[in-house]
């Protein structure tokens, strides 16, 4: 691997979910409803999420990530032995509109003001990133935002870092390992 200048770079693409959202939001504003079991729901749902993208990867049957983290949020809670309904529907409202980390905006702008464009590029379906989007007031901040349902495979599958490449005519000088992303 050769070191790239930070000039030579085009611009910086980030996961949504994780990344630049806190995936533990929806949990953490539920938390006096769930209880002691909160951090391992949270923790529990995001591994159940993974999981069912990498088995549903391999097995060739996509399914979008809205259904994924229903079925993972669904594992969690009944694993946990949480039988709320409500609760199960409201976490999930939540999940649609989860807050960004706090430094976000702050390091989007700066990468934009250094003349580089910023993406997301997410396992999310359209919807729930744009839902994610507006809600965390981050659209201004994003030149673009790309869905793995544009080639119907999650990551870490190299089709999918191609959307962005394409989208964005980026030259690689490297073929896309996402292992160094």
């Amino acid at each position: 691997m050769t070191n790239t200048p930070l000039t030579d770079i085009g611009a910086c693409v980030f996961d949504a979910y994780g990344t630049l959202l806190d995936f533990n939001a929806a949990v953490a504003q539920r938390r006096d409803r769930i209880g002691k079991d909160a951090d391992k729901l949270s923790a529990l749902w995001r591994q159940k999420q993974l999981e069912y993208t990498w088995l549903r990867s391999l097995m060739g049957r996509h399914a979008d990530f809205w259904l994924v983290t229903t079925d993972a949020l669904d594992f969690a809670m009944a694993a946990l032995g949480l039988a709320d309904r409500r609760l199960r529907d409201d976490l999930l409202g939540l999940y649609r509109t989860l807050a960004p980390y706090p430094e976000v905006a702050e390091t989007l702008k700066a990468i934009r003001d250094s003349g580089m464009r910023t993406a997301i590029l997410s396992n999310g379906e359209p919807t729930m990133l744009e839902d994610a989007v507006q809600a965390a007031g981050l659209a201004p901040l994003l030149d673009a935002v790309y869905s793995v349902e544009a080639v119907g495979i999650f990551k870490p599958h190299p089709s999918v870092y191609q959307i962005a490449v394409d989208d964005l005519n980026l030259k690689r000088k490297r073929p896309v390992n996402p292992l160094c992303l």
